[in-house]
């Protein structure tokens, strides 16, 4: 008998109706003699909630009691579900991260699991019990609770179906599948049969919100499918698989942006060997993640500009950072833009195919949109542009890519 892991987001669980409805889905699964694990995102609002009660009480945040408060808004959200679907006469428990136990290092807001323990996982599931667990947590060799950041329960998700060799993870959220680009800001959008692990590894790290970075990058480790499907429709989704599974594959097949980053200068960074290492070093003890990076000359010849972009939510946590360095790396000052955006386009047919980055900067010259900053991979190119014109350059983009639905 195969074994499938569910896992379910905010807006899937939003309230009690809601958790009621994924408990019959759940169910309906089960009665086609699966194996069934459920992880379970907080109840939509609930981290955000839980997060404000934290500020409240000290802006010196702690992060190993931060863990504690904002990881019991999934562990409400399991006892619920565990609850509904017991009440549909299907035998039902929930497992906490601290049970399994899925172990973590001792990173608390961000960490990173090292192992889990599937020998609970695989009993309940022999007494042909539906498993549920909260998402986002799990707990330190100190048996503290710990969580893996914002959007962990994907992640939490595709680590327990890896360990316990499921046949798949199904994702449910408040979107049918994996579009081209958001569709609620390009119109013209087209649903995905489905994308290779490196696209929608791409997509997610350069701002589409289906799915979380560290989940794709998981299950492109384990060759572990994932199929992207709505909680509310009972459509067909986007199934995440190796390039390989993908007959056609297309120059371009997607288009991601994202008002979530903030670009640093640091001016007049001595030019030196060593400097640069210095101070991203800095930043990574530090669990800052710095994505785009450019250096460029200053108006002293013995000095670089060097640019480059972390999440916003950590721009001032940067800035703390950057600060206490100064004396120790010699530049002479920071500057600092937030309001800013990000904008990539993204296909593994990209890695056989010239001319993608030509169209793109003459897309975007042709409507007057400046470039701050240019990323590329294999796969992708990325710019940074002024945050006014995101959705003018990612219409244009997305036709210009011939990716508008027919």
């Amino acid at each position: 008998m195969s074994i499938i892991v569910m896992k379910f987001g905010g807006t899937s669980v939003a309230d009690i109706d809601c958790i009621k409805n994924v408990a019959q889905k759940v169910v309906n699964q089960y009665k086609k003699n699966k194996k069934i694990v459920v992880v379970v995102s907080a109840m939509s609002g609930a981290t955000d909630s839980l997060v404000n009660l934290t500020n409240q009480i000290s802006e010196k945040r702690n992060l190993e009691e931060y863990d504690v408060v904002v990881s019991s808004g999934e562990q409400v959200t399991a006892g619920l579900l565990a609850m509904a679907i017991s009440d549909l006469s299907v035998k039902s428990r929930s497992l906490m991260g601290w049970q399994i136990p899925i172990i973590t290092d001792d990173t608390h807001y961000k960490a990173i699991i090292e192992n889990i323990s599937n020998t609970n996982i695989f009993t309940l599931l022999n007494n042909e019990e539906i498993v549920v667990i909260p998402g986002f947590q799990g707990v330190t060799s100190e048996n503290r609770i710990s969580t893996l950041g914002r959007g962990g329960s994907d992640t939490s998700a595709v680590a327990i179906a890896a360990s316990i060799k499921a046949e798949r993870c199904d994702i449910y959220t408040d979107v049918d599948g994996v579009y081209t680009a958001d569709p609620r800001m390009v119109p013209k959008a087209k649903k995905l049969k489905k994308i290779s692990y490196e696209e929608m590894l791409e997509m997610a790290s350069q701002g589409a919100k289906v799915l979380q970075t560290r989940s794709v990058a998981l299950a492109m480790k384990n060759k572990l499918k994932i199929n992207v499907l709505s909680s509310f429709e009972d459509k067909e989704g986007t199934l995440v698989v190796d390039e390989e599974e993908i007959m056609e594959k297309n120059i371009v097949s997607g288009i991601a942006f994202s008002l979530d980053e903030a670009k640093l200068t640091v001016v007049g960074l001595p030019d030196k060997p060593g400097q640069a290492s210095k101070l991203f070093s800095s930043l990574g003890e530090r669990a800052i993640n710095v994505d785009m990076i450019v250096q460029s000359s200053s108006a002293d010849r013995n000095a670089t500009d060097l640019s480059f972009t972390v999440p916003k939510s950590e721009l001032n946590e940067s800035l703390k950072v950057m600060n206490s360095i100064q004396k120790e790396i010699g530049f002479e000052t920071i500057t600092t833009d937030s309001d800013v955006a990000k904008i990539a386009v993204i296909g593994i047919g990209m890695k056989s195919q010239s001319g993608v980055a030509q169209k793109m900067f003459d897309t975007l010259a042709e409507k007057s949109i400046n470039l701050k900053v240019i990323s590329t991979s294999e796969i992708k190119i990325s710019v940074l542009i002024d945050a006014a014109y995101m959705e003018l350059a990612a219409r244009s983009l997305h036709t210009a890519f011939d990716l508008d639905v027919k």
